[in-house]
Protein backbone atom coordinates (compact mmCIF):
# COMPACT_ATOMS: atom_id res chain seq x y z
CA UNK A 1 0.00 0.00 0.00
CA UNK A 2 1.29 3.54 -0.76
CA UNK A 3 2.65 4.79 2.52
CA UNK A 4 1.51 8.70 3.79
CA UNK A 5 4.34 10.99 5.10
CA UNK A 6 4.47 12.57 7.97
CA UNK A 7 7.65 14.20 9.92
CA UNK A 8 6.23 12.11 13.03
CA UNK A 9 3.75 9.46 13.35
CA UNK A 10 2.15 8.83 16.78
CA UNK A 11 1.02 5.13 17.96
CA UNK A 12 -1.68 5.22 20.18
CA UNK A 13 -4.38 8.33 21.00
CA UNK A 14 -4.94 8.33 24.76
CA UNK A 15 -3.43 11.34 26.86
CA UNK A 16 -0.22 10.43 26.07
CA UNK A 17 -0.35 10.01 22.30
CA UNK A 18 -2.41 12.89 21.98
CA UNK A 19 -0.48 15.31 23.89
CA UNK A 20 2.87 14.46 22.00
CA UNK A 21 0.67 14.90 18.68
CA UNK A 22 -0.86 18.53 19.65
CA UNK A 23 2.94 19.72 20.93
CA UNK A 24 4.08 18.41 17.50
CA UNK A 25 1.77 20.48 15.43
CA UNK A 26 2.46 23.40 18.09
CA UNK A 27 5.75 23.64 16.52
CA UNK A 28 5.06 23.19 13.28
CA UNK A 29 5.69 19.81 12.19
CA UNK A 30 3.50 17.31 10.86
CA UNK A 31 2.02 14.30 12.60
CA UNK A 32 -0.49 11.37 12.33
CA UNK A 33 -1.72 9.64 14.79
CA UNK A 34 -3.05 5.88 15.20
CA UNK A 35 -5.21 4.33 17.10
CA UNK A 36 -6.44 0.74 16.99
CA UNK A 37 -9.28 1.26 18.82
CA UNK A 38 -12.63 3.21 17.45
CA UNK A 39 -12.20 5.67 19.58
CA UNK A 40 -9.55 7.89 20.90
CA UNK A 41 -9.29 8.03 25.27
CA UNK A 42 -7.31 5.09 25.66
CA UNK A 43 -7.57 4.22 29.22
CA UNK A 44 -10.41 7.06 29.70
CA UNK A 45 -13.53 6.25 28.79
CA UNK A 46 -16.95 7.66 29.51
CA UNK A 47 -20.08 5.65 29.51
CA UNK A 48 -23.38 7.66 28.79
CA UNK A 49 -26.56 7.22 31.13
CA UNK A 50 -29.19 9.34 29.93
CA UNK A 51 -30.30 12.82 29.88
CA UNK A 52 -26.41 13.93 28.90
CA UNK A 53 -24.79 12.84 31.99
CA UNK A 54 -21.88 9.74 31.99
CA UNK A 55 -19.47 7.68 34.50
CA UNK A 56 -16.29 6.97 33.61
CA UNK A 57 -15.47 3.51 33.53
CA UNK A 58 -11.65 4.32 32.82
CA UNK A 59 -9.43 7.12 34.17
CA UNK A 60 -11.52 9.65 36.24
CA UNK A 61 -9.39 11.69 38.78
CA UNK A 62 -7.99 14.84 39.04
CA UNK A 63 -5.99 16.09 42.28
CA UNK A 64 -3.75 18.75 43.71
CA UNK A 65 0.22 18.61 42.04
CA UNK A 66 -1.29 17.28 38.93
CA UNK A 67 -0.62 20.44 37.57
CA UNK A 68 -0.09 19.45 33.64
CA UNK A 69 -3.64 17.53 33.19
CA UNK A 70 -5.13 20.63 35.01
CA UNK A 71 -3.85 23.43 32.72
CA UNK A 72 -4.57 20.96 29.61
CA UNK A 73 -7.61 20.84 30.65
CA UNK A 74 -8.01 24.35 31.32
CA UNK A 75 -7.04 24.88 27.84
CA UNK A 76 -9.58 22.70 26.44
CA UNK A 77 -12.30 24.51 28.49
CA UNK A 78 -13.32 21.41 30.70
CA UNK A 79 -14.22 22.17 34.22
CA UNK A 80 -13.96 20.10 37.48
CA UNK A 81 -16.32 19.18 40.30
CA UNK A 82 -15.58 17.76 43.82
CA UNK A 83 -15.68 14.15 44.27
CA UNK A 84 -18.32 14.11 46.64
CA UNK A 85 -16.72 13.93 49.90
CA UNK A 86 -19.41 14.95 52.56
CA UNK A 87 -20.07 12.39 55.78
CA UNK A 88 -19.13 9.28 57.11
CA UNK A 89 -17.08 6.75 55.56
CA UNK A 90 -17.29 3.13 55.86
CA UNK A 91 -14.66 0.08 57.32
CA UNK A 92 -15.86 -3.36 57.09
CA UNK A 93 -12.81 -5.23 58.44
CA UNK A 94 -13.99 -9.18 59.68
CA UNK A 95 -16.99 -9.26 60.82
CA UNK A 96 -17.56 -5.82 62.31
CA UNK A 97 -18.61 -2.62 60.52
CA UNK A 98 -17.73 0.79 61.65
CA UNK A 99 -18.34 4.75 60.32
CA UNK A 100 -15.43 7.65 60.54
CA UNK A 101 -15.27 10.98 59.73
CA UNK A 102 -12.04 12.37 57.81
CA UNK A 103 -9.24 9.60 57.01
CA UNK A 104 -8.84 8.41 60.06
CA UNK A 105 -10.71 5.71 61.04
CA UNK A 106 -12.22 4.51 64.38
CA UNK A 107 -9.71 1.12 64.79
CA UNK A 108 -7.46 -0.32 67.24
CA UNK A 109 -5.12 2.72 68.13
CA UNK A 110 -2.30 0.32 68.47
CA UNK A 111 -3.26 -0.89 64.67
CA UNK A 112 -3.34 3.22 63.77
CA UNK A 113 -0.12 3.93 65.07
CA UNK A 114 1.04 0.58 63.30
CA UNK A 115 -0.12 1.78 60.08
CA UNK A 116 1.35 5.36 60.90
CA UNK A 117 4.90 4.06 61.09
CA UNK A 118 4.53 2.13 57.79
CA UNK A 119 2.82 4.90 55.90
CA UNK A 120 5.64 7.09 57.27
CA UNK A 121 8.74 4.83 56.46
CA UNK A 122 7.33 4.48 53.21
CA UNK A 123 7.08 8.10 52.31
CA UNK A 124 11.00 8.31 54.04
CA UNK A 125 12.34 5.71 51.92
CA UNK A 126 10.38 6.97 49.01
CA UNK A 127 12.18 10.33 48.99
CA UNK A 128 15.31 8.67 48.46
CA UNK A 129 14.38 6.93 45.03
CA UNK A 130 16.33 9.45 41.72
CA UNK A 131 12.33 10.02 39.68
CA UNK A 132 14.73 9.65 36.80
CA UNK A 133 16.27 6.37 37.68
CA UNK A 134 15.41 4.53 40.49
CA UNK A 135 17.47 2.06 39.48
CA UNK A 136 20.34 4.48 40.74
CA UNK A 137 18.85 4.79 44.38
CA UNK A 138 21.55 3.90 47.02
CA UNK A 139 19.80 0.79 47.66
CA UNK A 140 18.08 0.28 45.14
CA UNK A 141 19.38 -3.61 44.62
CA UNK A 142 17.87 -4.16 48.27
CA UNK A 143 15.22 -2.78 47.64
CA UNK A 144 14.06 -3.77 44.13
CA UNK A 145 14.94 -7.41 45.17
CA UNK A 146 12.11 -7.96 47.51
CA UNK A 147 8.40 -7.93 47.37
CA UNK A 148 6.24 -5.01 48.81
CA UNK A 149 4.77 -7.94 51.13
CA UNK A 150 8.15 -8.73 52.47
CA UNK A 151 9.45 -5.78 53.70
CA UNK A 152 5.64 -4.77 54.84
CA UNK A 153 5.87 -8.41 57.04
CA UNK A 154 8.60 -6.38 58.61
CA UNK A 155 7.41 -2.62 58.67
CA UNK A 156 3.74 -3.60 60.25
CA UNK A 157 3.62 -5.31 63.58
CA UNK A 158 0.29 -5.96 63.51
CA UNK A 159 -1.81 -8.48 61.21
CA UNK A 160 -4.25 -5.67 60.93
CA UNK A 161 -2.52 -3.22 60.43
CA UNK A 162 -0.57 -5.29 57.59
CA UNK A 163 -4.22 -5.84 56.22
CA UNK A 164 -5.05 -2.02 55.87
CA UNK A 165 -1.74 -1.25 53.67
CA UNK A 166 -2.35 -3.75 51.89
CA UNK A 167 -5.67 -2.49 50.53
CA UNK A 168 -4.01 0.91 49.74
CA UNK A 169 -1.88 -1.21 47.64
CA UNK A 170 -4.39 -3.39 45.56
CA UNK A 171 -6.27 -0.08 45.49
CA UNK A 172 -3.03 2.34 43.89
CA UNK A 173 -1.85 -0.61 41.97
CA UNK A 174 -4.65 -3.15 40.98
CA UNK A 175 -2.13 -6.10 42.20
CA UNK A 176 -1.34 -7.68 45.26
CA UNK A 177 1.51 -6.31 47.31
CA UNK A 178 4.09 -9.80 46.67
CA UNK A 179 3.78 -9.30 42.81
CA UNK A 180 5.50 -5.63 43.15
CA UNK A 181 8.57 -5.05 44.58
CA UNK A 182 9.46 -2.42 46.90
CA UNK A 183 11.54 0.04 44.79
CA UNK A 184 8.53 0.07 42.44
CA UNK A 185 5.92 1.41 45.06
CA UNK A 186 8.83 3.84 46.57
CA UNK A 187 9.22 5.34 42.97
CA UNK A 188 5.38 5.25 42.79
CA UNK A 189 5.14 7.64 46.08
CA UNK A 190 7.54 9.51 45.34
CA UNK A 191 6.38 10.07 41.77
CA UNK A 192 3.34 11.36 43.71
CA UNK A 193 4.81 13.24 46.50
CA UNK A 194 3.34 10.59 49.58
CA UNK A 195 1.22 7.45 49.99
CA UNK A 196 -1.62 9.73 51.72
CA UNK A 197 -1.25 11.64 48.33
CA UNK A 198 -1.88 8.23 46.43
CA UNK A 199 -4.96 6.95 48.67
CA UNK A 200 -6.52 10.35 50.17
CA UNK A 201 -9.76 12.16 48.45
CA UNK A 202 -9.75 15.28 49.68
CA UNK A 203 -6.26 16.88 49.26
CA UNK A 204 -5.37 13.53 47.33
CA UNK A 205 -5.66 12.02 44.48
CA UNK A 206 -9.23 11.18 44.05
CA UNK A 207 -10.15 14.71 44.65
CA UNK A 208 -11.87 16.15 41.55
CA UNK A 209 -13.28 14.75 38.46
CA UNK A 210 -14.40 16.54 34.84
CA UNK A 211 -17.58 18.14 33.98
CA UNK A 212 -18.64 15.75 31.08
CA UNK A 213 -16.24 12.88 32.28
CA UNK A 214 -12.67 12.46 31.74
CA UNK A 215 -12.89 11.05 28.05
CA UNK A 216 -13.88 15.07 27.21
CA UNK A 217 -10.19 15.85 27.24
CA UNK A 218 -9.09 13.74 24.70
CA UNK A 219 -11.90 14.04 22.16
CA UNK A 220 -11.40 17.73 21.92
CA UNK A 221 -7.71 17.14 21.66
CA UNK A 222 -8.61 15.08 18.97
CA UNK A 223 -10.98 17.45 17.13
CA UNK A 224 -8.31 19.67 17.39
CA UNK A 225 -6.13 17.57 15.45
CA UNK A 226 -9.06 16.79 12.99
CA UNK A 227 -7.77 14.08 10.15
CA UNK A 228 -4.39 13.49 11.66
CA UNK A 229 -5.62 11.11 14.02
CA UNK A 230 -6.87 7.92 12.80
CA UNK A 231 -8.93 5.40 14.68
CA UNK A 232 -9.96 1.81 13.95
CA UNK A 233 -5.81 1.28 12.62
CA UNK A 234 -3.92 -0.79 14.95
CA UNK A 235 -0.45 -1.02 14.02
CA UNK A 236 0.91 -4.43 13.07
CA UNK A 237 4.19 -3.81 12.16
CA UNK A 238 7.29 -0.58 12.38
CA UNK A 239 9.86 -0.52 10.52
CA UNK A 240 13.42 1.51 10.94
CA UNK A 241 16.42 2.46 9.92
CA UNK A 242 18.55 5.35 9.95
CA UNK A 243 16.36 8.70 10.11
CA UNK A 244 13.09 6.96 8.65
CA UNK A 245 10.23 4.99 10.20
CA UNK A 246 7.68 3.41 8.34
CA UNK A 247 4.41 2.34 10.37
CA UNK A 248 2.06 -0.05 8.97
CA UNK A 249 -1.00 -0.82 10.44
CA UNK A 250 -4.18 -3.29 8.86
CA UNK A 251 -5.66 0.17 6.98
CA UNK A 252 -2.67 2.36 6.12
CA UNK A 253 1.17 2.92 6.18
CA UNK A 254 2.77 6.26 6.95
CA UNK A 255 6.68 7.16 6.53
CA UNK A 256 8.00 9.47 8.77
CA UNK A 257 11.36 10.93 10.11
CA UNK A 258 10.27 9.78 14.11
CA UNK A 259 7.56 7.51 15.75
CA UNK A 260 6.40 7.95 19.04
CA UNK A 261 4.65 4.75 20.57
CA UNK A 262 2.74 5.82 23.66
CA UNK A 263 1.03 2.45 24.26
CA UNK A 264 1.92 0.60 27.70
CA UNK A 265 5.22 -1.38 26.73
CA UNK A 266 3.29 -4.86 27.47
CA UNK A 267 1.13 -3.34 24.08
CA UNK A 268 4.70 -2.02 22.44
CA UNK A 269 5.93 -5.48 22.66
CA UNK A 270 3.59 -6.68 20.51
CA UNK A 271 4.35 -4.53 17.16
CA UNK A 272 6.47 -6.59 15.05
CA UNK A 273 9.95 -4.38 14.82
CA UNK A 274 12.07 -4.83 11.86
CA UNK A 275 14.80 -4.61 12.70
CA UNK A 276 14.19 -6.20 16.06
CA UNK A 277 14.44 -4.53 18.89
CA UNK A 278 17.29 -4.45 20.82
CA UNK A 279 16.63 -7.41 23.83
CA UNK A 280 17.43 -5.52 26.87
CA UNK A 281 14.20 -3.57 25.62
CA UNK A 282 12.21 -6.42 24.66
CA UNK A 283 12.84 -8.23 27.80
CA UNK A 284 11.47 -5.31 29.36
CA UNK A 285 8.12 -5.10 27.92
CA UNK A 286 8.07 -8.96 28.47
CA UNK A 287 8.31 -7.89 32.86
CA UNK A 288 6.18 -5.08 32.75
CA UNK A 289 2.71 -6.82 33.28
CA UNK A 290 -0.80 -4.48 33.85
CA UNK A 291 -3.00 -4.53 36.71
CA UNK A 292 -6.32 -6.32 37.11
CA UNK A 293 -9.08 -4.59 37.61
CA UNK A 294 -12.79 -4.21 36.89
CA UNK A 295 -14.64 -0.98 37.54
CA UNK A 296 -18.23 -1.63 38.63
CA UNK A 297 -21.26 0.84 38.91
CA UNK A 298 -24.56 0.75 40.24
CA UNK A 299 -27.11 2.81 39.66
CA UNK A 300 -29.79 4.20 42.18
CA UNK A 301 -32.92 6.14 41.78
CA UNK A 302 -30.99 8.87 44.33
CA UNK A 303 -27.64 8.53 46.59
CA UNK A 304 -29.66 6.92 49.08
CA UNK A 305 -26.05 6.78 51.42
CA UNK A 306 -26.49 10.31 51.98
CA UNK A 307 -29.53 10.48 53.62
CA UNK A 308 -27.95 8.09 55.95
CA UNK A 309 -25.33 11.02 56.65
CA UNK A 310 -22.36 8.63 54.47
CA UNK A 311 -20.31 10.00 52.01
CA UNK A 312 -20.31 6.83 49.44
CA UNK A 313 -17.03 6.09 50.42
CA UNK A 314 -15.88 2.94 52.10
CA UNK A 315 -13.44 0.17 52.72
CA UNK A 316 -13.26 -3.38 53.35
CA UNK A 317 -11.07 -6.39 53.25
CA UNK A 318 -13.64 -8.22 51.24
CA UNK A 319 -14.53 -10.69 49.42
CA UNK A 320 -15.66 -8.82 45.96
CA UNK A 321 -15.29 -4.98 46.50
CA UNK A 322 -12.91 -3.75 48.74
CA UNK A 323 -12.99 0.40 47.83
CA UNK A 324 -16.04 2.25 46.68
CA UNK A 325 -16.81 5.77 45.93
CA UNK A 326 -19.94 7.46 45.42
CA UNK A 327 -19.82 8.09 41.12
CA UNK A 328 -22.92 10.40 40.83
CA UNK A 329 -23.15 13.00 38.42
CA UNK A 330 -22.53 16.57 39.60
CA UNK A 331 -26.40 17.08 40.70
CA UNK A 332 -26.75 13.96 42.51
CA UNK A 333 -29.25 12.12 39.92
CA UNK A 334 -28.92 9.22 39.22
CA UNK A 335 -27.52 8.14 42.37
CA UNK A 336 -24.19 6.23 41.98
CA UNK A 337 -22.32 3.51 43.73
CA UNK A 338 -18.63 2.90 42.19
CA UNK A 339 -16.58 0.01 43.33
CA UNK A 340 -13.39 -1.85 42.13
CA UNK A 341 -12.37 -5.20 41.98
CA UNK A 342 -8.98 -5.58 41.86
CA UNK A 343 -5.69 -7.68 42.24
CA UNK A 344 -6.54 -11.10 43.01
CA UNK A 345 -10.47 -10.46 43.26
CA UNK A 346 -10.49 -9.10 39.71
CA UNK A 347 -8.45 -12.12 38.40
CA UNK A 348 -11.35 -14.35 40.44
CA UNK A 349 -14.48 -12.80 39.12
CA UNK A 350 -13.06 -12.35 36.00
CA UNK A 351 -13.84 -16.26 35.34
CA UNK A 352 -17.35 -16.37 36.31
CA UNK A 353 -20.55 -15.82 34.75
CA UNK A 354 -21.58 -11.95 34.21
CA UNK A 355 -24.18 -12.38 36.68
CA UNK A 356 -22.57 -14.05 39.27
CA UNK A 357 -19.55 -11.13 39.21
CA UNK A 358 -23.00 -8.77 39.40
CA UNK A 359 -24.22 -10.48 42.60
CA UNK A 360 -20.82 -10.59 44.47
CA UNK A 361 -20.71 -6.91 43.52
CA UNK A 362 -23.87 -5.38 44.72
CA UNK A 363 -23.88 -7.96 48.06
CA UNK A 364 -20.35 -5.88 48.82
CA UNK A 365 -22.56 -2.47 48.17
CA UNK A 366 -25.09 -4.53 50.83
CA UNK A 367 -22.72 -5.30 53.33
CA UNK A 368 -20.97 -1.55 53.17
CA UNK A 369 -24.46 0.50 52.78
CA UNK A 370 -27.27 -1.69 53.90
CA UNK A 371 -30.03 -3.28 51.90
CA UNK A 372 -31.05 -0.39 49.85
CA UNK A 373 -28.52 -0.91 47.99
CA UNK A 374 -29.52 -4.45 47.19
CA UNK A 375 -31.95 -2.98 43.75
CA UNK A 376 -29.83 -1.24 41.61
CA UNK A 377 -32.13 -0.05 38.33
CA UNK A 378 -28.85 -0.64 36.23
CA UNK A 379 -25.46 -1.71 36.40
CA UNK A 380 -22.14 -1.15 34.79
CA UNK A 381 -18.98 -2.85 34.31
CA UNK A 382 -15.61 -2.89 32.50
CA UNK A 383 -12.51 -5.24 32.71
CA UNK A 384 -9.68 -3.66 31.73
CA UNK A 385 -8.10 -6.74 31.23
CA UNK A 386 -10.03 -7.84 28.72
CA UNK A 387 -9.96 -5.64 26.39
CA UNK A 388 -7.74 -6.22 23.44
CA UNK A 389 -5.53 -2.65 23.54
CA UNK A 390 -5.21 -2.33 26.49
CA UNK A 391 -4.84 -5.70 28.68
CA UNK A 392 -5.41 -4.30 32.45
CA UNK A 393 -5.77 -1.14 34.37
CA UNK A 394 -4.43 1.18 35.94
CA UNK A 395 -0.96 0.40 34.89
CA UNK A 396 2.02 -1.78 34.04
CA UNK A 397 3.80 -2.06 37.78
CA UNK A 398 7.12 -3.54 38.10
CA UNK A 399 8.24 -6.95 39.97
CA UNK A 400 11.58 -7.47 42.33
CA UNK A 401 14.34 -6.86 39.73
CA UNK A 402 12.88 -5.17 37.03
CA UNK A 403 13.54 -1.52 37.68
CA UNK A 404 17.54 -2.44 38.58
CA UNK A 405 17.88 -4.88 35.41
CA UNK A 406 15.88 -2.93 32.88
CA UNK A 407 14.58 0.61 34.00
CA UNK A 408 17.25 1.91 31.96
CA UNK A 409 15.15 0.99 28.79
CA UNK A 410 11.97 2.87 29.74
CA UNK A 411 12.86 5.74 28.04
CA UNK A 412 15.71 5.41 26.11
CA UNK A 413 14.54 6.06 22.23
CA UNK A 414 15.94 3.36 19.94
CA UNK A 415 16.66 4.86 17.00
CA UNK A 416 14.21 7.00 15.53
CA UNK A 417 11.71 5.44 17.82
CA UNK A 418 10.76 7.36 20.71
CA UNK A 419 8.66 5.97 23.92
CA UNK A 420 5.48 7.57 25.69
CA UNK A 421 2.70 6.88 27.97
CA UNK A 422 2.34 7.26 31.67
CA UNK A 423 4.25 4.11 32.38
CA UNK A 424 7.43 6.37 31.44
CA UNK A 425 6.13 9.44 33.68
CA UNK A 426 8.80 10.82 36.25
CA UNK A 427 5.91 12.37 37.89
CA UNK A 428 2.26 11.12 38.72
CA UNK A 429 3.41 7.60 37.26
CA UNK A 430 0.17 5.67 36.34
CA UNK A 431 -2.14 8.95 36.34
CA UNK A 432 -3.44 10.58 34.00
CA UNK A 433 -1.04 13.84 35.27
CA UNK A 434 1.90 11.49 34.19
CA UNK A 435 0.38 10.62 30.83
CA UNK A 436 0.22 14.31 29.98
CA UNK A 437 4.37 14.62 30.98
CA UNK A 438 5.30 11.67 28.92
CA UNK A 439 3.61 12.69 25.86
CA UNK A 440 5.61 16.43 26.08
CA UNK A 441 8.67 14.97 27.16
CA UNK A 442 8.38 12.52 24.02
CA UNK A 443 7.07 15.33 21.64
CA UNK A 444 10.31 17.54 23.13
CA UNK A 445 12.42 14.61 22.42
CA UNK A 446 11.00 14.43 19.10
CA UNK A 447 11.55 18.00 18.26
CA UNK A 448 14.96 18.39 18.98
CA UNK A 449 16.08 15.40 17.30
CA UNK A 450 13.85 16.78 13.93
CA UNK A 451 16.22 20.36 14.79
Amino acid sequence: MPADEADVVVVGAGLAGLTAAREIVAAGREVVVLEARDRVGGRVLNHPIGDGKVVEVGGQWIGPGQDRIATLAKELGVETFPTYDTGRNVLCFGKKTSTYSGTIPRINPIVLADVGRAQAAINRLARRVPLEAPWQAEHAERWDGQTFETWLHKAARTRVGRELVRLGIEAVFACEPVEVSLLHVLFYVHSAGTFELLVDTDGGAQQDRFVGGSQVVTERMAADLGGRVRVDTPVRYLRHGGEIVEVVSDRTAVKARRAIVSVPPALAGRITYDPPLPGHRDQLTQKAPMGSVIKCHAFYDAPFWRDDGLSGQATGDGPGVKVTFDNSPPDGSPGVLLGFLEGDEARRLSRVPAPERRRAVIDSFVRFFGPRAAEPRDYVELDWSQEEWTRGCYGAHFAPGVWTRYGDALREPIGPIHWAGTETATEWGGYMDGAVQSGQRAAAEVLASLA
